[in-house]
């Protein structure tokens, strides 16, 4: 389980919000909505251990993420709203590149099928630089298609995307969730996605 404990945040002078609690566990989903400037993406920066909240703590299966590192570091899957996709790379190569990063396995065969599966066949060895912005998108979806990682926290991951693209991966978080997995992310868009509880900041 995941859970934050009285998080303030403070960004500058601005206070975003406070003695905010949460807790999203295997099999669960958690939605964070807000106006903007609310402090969503700070709030999803935080769960991914990437910012350092003004109080409280967060912790992964009982132990704060600082102490946890290496196992909450593995189960992580951290989607930022700005993809850090290396422009120089083909597609494939910003898997392989991501997985490094990741510390985690690397199959080009699955990466191969995930990609296609995204709508990219074709276009696994072109630099990113020459893809839309929707084709460098679904990119970085493929990656959630190859990753094993308990936990997703994904930062406005329908942004970009066509209509199919959005059905895509509205069942890939699905079966990610159905399967024990586990999610916290923030959108514009009603969520086509079964369940799910709503954090509003």
């Amino acid at each position: 389980m995941l859970s934050a404990h009285g998080l303030t945040c403070v960004r500058g002078d601005r206070r975003l919000f406070a003695k905010l609690d949460l807790a999203v566990g295997a099999g669960e989903w958690l939605h964070v909505r807000g106006e903007n400037g609310a402090g969503k993406t700070s709030l999803l920066r935080l769960l991914a251990g990437l910012s350092q909240p003004a109080e409280g703590e967060i912790r992964w299966c009982g132990e704060p993420i600082g102490q946890a590192e290496s196992a909450y570091r593995q189960n992580l899957l951290f989607f930022g709203h700005h993809g850090a996709l290396k422009e120089d790379l083909t597609a494939m190569e910003n898997l392989g590149f991501s997985a490094a990063m990741d510390g985690a396995d690397f199959q080009e065969a699955t990466a191969l099928a995930a990609l296609y599966k995204f709508g990219l066949k074709g276009r696994e060895e072109l630099p990113v630089r020459v893809l839309s912005a929707g084709q460098k998108r679904r990119v970085m979806l493929a990656r959630l298609a190859i990753r094993k990682a308990k936990l997703w926290v994904l930062d406005e991951p329908f942004t970009a995307l066509d209509v199919k693209a959005v059905d895509l991966l509205s069942n890939l978080i699905s079966e990610h969730v159905a399967n024990g997995g586990m999610a916290v992310l923030t959108s514009h868009q009603t969520m086509p996605i079964p369940g799910g509880r709503v954090v509003q900041l």
